[in-house]
């Protein structure tokens, strides 16, 4: 696990530190995600083939492959997923 999150480098708790890391650590991600959020793109249909931890899409209408259906959402990359 990093050290802190891809945009804007909130730490994590490192495990052994306190029981309350996993719950902290999931969210901190989805805050980054989300707290001053950029998008890369606004008019892409599918993933890019070498997406980076941190990026942002905005999913455009007739999404296809891993992004159907998900039409007008926020696609964010975290943790290679």
């Amino acid at each position: 696990m990093a050290d802190a999150s891809s945009n804007l480098a909130l730490p994590f708790i490192q495990q052994g530190q306190a029981q309350e890391h996993v719950i902290y650590n999931e969210a901190v991600p989805l805050l980054d995600a989300l707290v001053q959020c950029h998008v890369v793109d606004t008019d892409r249909t599918s993933p890019p083939a070498v997406p980076s931890d941190g990026d942002r899409h905005l999913v455009a209408v007739g999404a296809t492959g891993d992004w159907a259906g998900q039409d007008q959402k926020l696609a964010v990359r975290i943790d290679g997923a």
